[in-house]
């Protein structure tokens, strides 16, 4: 599991806005649907399934599935060029029969491939980023805010 650590924002019994650093591992998750960079900065809000309990405020430990990440980057980075480089292929046999350069069959080929695959990566992220286990949870609470003491009888102004 993908551990990032943050504070919550905001949060009810069901989600929790947590900010976070952006690291190297934001590239390739299918949940960054759910994140959003604040000023094109490294600080992050993401959204999270509140599995703790946590409360604005709390510093707490995101987590991600390993599994899912790697699935998301496969489909991210892997599957694209694979469309990309089998488009190109059938676009070198179907240049022949049409009777154009080979070079331009498959460079054509290649690119509506790639624009195919990437169109395909859309749908299907945008698919698997409703699903919990692509979406990151809150796993634990490492620090809750102190409350500030209630005031004494005494404290209180008088009439």
């Amino acid at each position: 599991m993908t551990t990032e650590q943050g504070v919550v924002l905001r949060a009810d019994r069901f989600t929790a806005r947590i900010v976070t650093q952006k690291t190297g591992a934001c590239e390739g998750c299918s949940a960054r649907g759910y994140c959003n960079t604040l000023g094109g900065g490294k600080e992050m809000e993401v959204d999270a399934i509140n599995l703790a309990g946590a409360r604005a405020g709390d510093m707490v430990v995101v987590g991600f599935e390993t599994a899912s990440l790697i699935k998301a980057s496969f489909l991210l980075y892997i599957f694209p060029i694979i469309g990309m480089i089998a488009a190109a292929a059938m676009g070198v046999g179907i240049a022949g029969r049409v009777g154009i350069d080979e070079s331009v069959g498959s460079a054509l080929a290649g690119f509506g491939g790639l624009a195919a695959a990437f169109f395909f990566v859309r749908k299907k992220g945008n698919r698997l980023a409703e699903r919990s286990s692509y979406r990151p949870k809150v796993i634990r609470i490492l620090k809750t805010p102190v409350e500030p003491p209630a005031p004494c009888e005494q404290d209180k102004p008088g009439p």
